[in-house]
């Protein structure tokens, strides 16, 4: 499973500026970090009224995640 894809596609589907956005994917022993770069107009899409739209998208990728057996995700998201 291609976890840096899921999070790609679900944040592209919420932004304005779908070209700027970037994710790369580090794995180390115990858990998996996801880096997405945003244009900072797209923060408050991505962020969400009190944390809701970031919060289902980690819970959609540790579903994911969790269903094929891998290690917990964490999920950075920072702007340009």
């Amino acid at each position: 499973m291609d976890v840096a894809g899921l999070v790609e596609m679900l944040v592209k589907s919420i932004v304005n500026n779908p070209d700027m956005v970037s994710v790369k994917m580090f794995d180390n022993d115990e858990n998996i970090m996801v880096e997405v770069i945003v244009d900072a107009t797209d923060m408050s899409n991505i962020i969400g009224k009190g944390g809701s739209v970031i919060s289902a998208i980690n819970t959609v990728v540790q579903a994911a995640t969790y269903i094929n057996g891998m290690k917990k995700v964490h999920i950075n998201i920072d702007s340009l």
